[in-house]
């Protein structure tokens, strides 16, 4: 019996169709806990690595080595100090603790700023805790107390500790959602605030969706505020970022000072059971060797240099070194007279700290894990005018068009960041 071409053709768009809509579903997944951002960036194409740019989105640095994208001009602030009205006289207190990293810092300083505007109270400077017992540090040794509370100067009254007076156990204890509501305020902070004078606030997560809505409040400016303006780092912590991404640039002359920023942590990959590849389930997470491979199929050449935030080597990191040779971690390329203070022990705050601002300002940011970190981040980027956040797949054959991967937070202009920037 004769083959019929017709059917053969046909057979194989549907397979492609299947491989392609596998890839799709594989990259809204590992968005799942941002509550599932939805679409690519297919609005970009590239050819030989020429420019060919849509909305003024993404350019690609034309002859270099890679497909590196040129950064965008640094956003400015949508609010503006004249928009906030006059505080009122403060009326009581409000403290909290930044706690879990910077990832989380910067929500948990955003729904502070937000309540103590609302009920003209006084914010009280937080503490910062980490996840380990004994890990308590003044916010002062890791953010700049003078421009923190002159970025708030005019909108909320900020002290440096409560009067002596007040005891902390007097506080009452109030938990609110991130991105807290001004309803959710009125209906359940604000009556035990007139009722006990003094709270002390706690931020849970019950999503980490950062994706802007089209719902105005009248918080909006505030919470940009507290989220985008209020956080830098303290002299000392920002040289030693600094320092590092010198280090790193200065490792990558064959492409041009540019690095690549991998969120990429063993221990956090082994509790969400990362490893193997090549399977058709939807995943959130991707190992070393997923990533190396990943990082090649789009174009990136093996003398590209590699920034891990692991603390410290692990030989199941090998896989990607083999690949990328210049790949290093803290240990690799922070000063040495620094190491004692800043890798005191593994998973510290200022660890965290300094992870999170140079996957910040890094030329590409690749999270290997889906979560907050990856989310707020974006943010941060997106303020800088540094669009490239490639969202890893698995990737069939042997090549594919980087901007197919680029994160739908800017893909889409999806994020919180563009209500807060413009």
């Amino acid at each position: 019996m004769g083959i019929d071409l017709r059917q053969v053709v046909a057979g194989i768009l549907t397979l492609t169709m299947f491989v392609m809509l596998g890839q799709m579903i594989k990259r809204d997944h590992f968005d799942s806990l941002q509550d599932k951002l939805p679409g690519e960036a297919q609005d970009v194409q590239v050819d030989n690595a020429n420019v060919i740019e849509k909305d003024g989105l993404v350019k690609l640095s034309k002859g270099s080595k890679g497909p590196w994208m040129k950064d965008s001009q640094e956003l400015k602030p949508c609010w503006s100090r004249t928009t906030f009205d006059g505080i009122e006289q403060s009326r009581g207190y409000v403290t909290f603790s930044l706690t879990n990293g910077p990832e989380y810092h910067v929500s948990q300083m955003a729904d502070a700023v937000v309540v103590a505007r609302y009920l003209a109270a006084a914010l009280v400077l937080p503490d910062i805790r980490g996840s380990r017992p004994g890990d308590e540090r003044n916010f002062e040794d890791i953010y700049d107390v003078e421009k923190f509370m002159k970025s708030l100067d005019g909108v909320v009254k900020v002290v440096k500790q409560l009067p002596n007076e007040i005891s902390i156990r007097d506080l009452a204890a109030v938990k609110v959602p991130n991105r807290v509501t001004e309803d959710h305020i009125v209906e359940n902070v604000q009556p035990i605030f007139k009722s006990k004078g003094n709270i002390r606030l706690a931020t849970y997560f019950p999503t980490v969706n950062m994706r802007k809505t089209t719902q105005k409040s009248s918080v909006d400016s505030v919470s940009c505020l507290g989220m985008f303006g209020t956080l830098e780092l303290q002299p000392d912590v920002s040289e030693v970022v600094d320092s590092m991404i010198e280090r790193l640039r200065t490792l990558s002359r064959k492409s041009d000072g540019l690095f690549i920023a991998v969120d990429l942590r063993v221990d956090v990959l082994e509790n969400k059971n990362c490893h193997g590849s090549g399977t058709n389930v939807a995943k959130s997470c991707y190992n070393a060797q997923e990533i190396a491979l990943f990082l090649r199929k789009v174009g990136f050449d093996t003398d590209t240099t590699i920034y891990l935030t692991q603390s410290k080597w692990d030989n199941s990191l090998s896989v990607l070194k083999d690949i990328f040779p210049k790949t290093y971690t803290k240990e690799n390329i922070m000063p040495e007279e620094k190491k004692g203070k800043f890798l005191e022990f593994e998973g510290s705050e200022l660890e965290k700290v300094i992870d999170f601002y140079i996957c910040s300002k890094s030329d590409v940011f690749v999270p290997a894990l889906s979560g907050l970190f990856y989310a707020n981040v974006a943010g941060k980027r997106i303020a800088l005018g540094k669009p490239q956040i490639l969202v890893p797949a698995d990737i069939p054959g042997t090549s594919a068009t980087v901007t197919n991967y680029l994160s739908p937070y800017v893909a889409k202009k999806n994020h919180l960041a563009y209500s807060c920037f413009c």
